[in-house]
């Protein structure tokens, strides 16, 4: 059984449950390490599942291998092409204009695919480009190479994206209300999604309703307070291991990931 849709401001759906991608590991060096065991598979058996939505990154590393499973699952009949909502996001050193459609021709690639259905500015913050195959760069000190540029630039590149038909939606990730407002007073095309961090220990009411009053998506990653995240302590609270959810996932009969917030 697949998931229910919402529209979202340009008309298309998109499924309201998503397999999210991410997973990195601590192998010191105060930096995760992309961590791609189990990727493929997983995402084939969410296909025979039901599930529709598929989130990756460029910096998740695994765009190769969400794409093998999709290709495999499309060659087997399973699926079709347009029954999958497929989401890749733009990485912080891509964000000047110029790299924009170089870098979604790389995940696409990556991906086997002609188009993704939602492409998204991965973080507001933008990162000094080296070249394709370089990450983060850090200077003598250890402190991040930032760059200046505006959101509102990467955003009208992005725009293209839409008319070149190689993205079918665009939003962005980690997105605050400024950053949002910036965007959207000199943008020729709505965001239709913001991704952030959301769930019982983060709520973001007014980011919530910012984004539902200009009709912006509001779309979770982290819903159940992503207890395999590689920082994680180990004497840090686990949000499907809380005793309030405990008891209320009891009293309804449900797991406690099905208790919504």
């Amino acid at each position: 059984m697949s998931a229910p849709t919402i529209k979202l401001n340009n008309g298309r759906n998109i499924p309201v449950l998503g397999l999210g991608t991410s997973q990195f590991e601590d192998k010191g060096g105060g930096m995760p390490t992309a961590n791609l065991t189990g990727t493929r598979e997983a995402v084939e058996y969410a296909i025979d599942l039901g599930y529709r939505h598929f989130d990756t990154a460029y910096n998740y590393c695994n765009e190769g291998e969400v794409g093998a499973a999709i290709a495999k699952k499309l060659q087997e009949g399973v699926v079709k092409r347009e029954d999958l909502f497929v989401t890749t996001k733009l990485f912080s050193n891509f964000h000047r204009p110029e790299l924009v459609a170089r870098a979604i021709q790389n995940s696409l690639t990556a991906l086997q695919l002609d188009y993704v259905d939602l492409y998204l500015i991965h973080s507001p913050i933008a990162a000094k480009y080296i070249d394709d195959k370089t990450g983060l760069l850090r200077d003598a000190d250890g402190n991040f190479l930032y760059d200046a540029v505006d959101h509102a630039d990467t955003w009208k590149a992005m725009e293209t994206l839409v008319d070149q038909g190689l993205a079918r939606s665009i939003g962005v990730s980690n997105f605050n209300t400024q950053q949002l407002q910036h965007v959207l007073e000199s943008c020729r095309i709505r965001p239709s999604v913001n991704q952030v961090e959301n769930h019982a220990y983060l709520m973001q009411p007014e980011l919530f309703d910012y984004c539902k009053s200009n009709d912006i998506a509001l779309v979770a990653y982290a819903p159940v307070g992503s207890p395999g995240r590689w920082n994680k302590t180990k004497d840090e609270l686990v949000l499907s291991q809380d005793p309030v959810v405990g008891d209320i996932s009891k009293r309804l009969g449900k797991s406690p990931s099905q208790v919504r917030k």
